[in-house]
């Protein structure tokens, strides 16, 4: 993988940023429809594939901000 330039990392991190604080946001959500127990199964499915989804993208950007080292 190519050596991301300054502007391009920083914009990673940005991101990384921003969408980990989704992945906090929704994990209150969860839990909050969840301890209702009053919750809409379907919109706890949906939170926590969305939850998931973020959390996919998060290892991305960490892979790519991350070099790989051969040992």
């Amino acid at each position: 993988m190519p050596k991301l330039d300054v502007i391009q990392e920083v914009q990673l991190r940005a991101q990384l940023q921003t969408l980990i604080q989704q992945h906090r946001d929704l994990d209150t959500a969860i839990t909050s429809l969840a301890g209702a127990g009053t919750g809409d199964q379907l919109q706890l499915r949906r939170l926590k594939k969305m939850k998931l989804d973020i959390k996919d993208k998060i290892q991305t950007i960490e892979n790519m901000l991350i070099p790989d080292i051969i040992a």
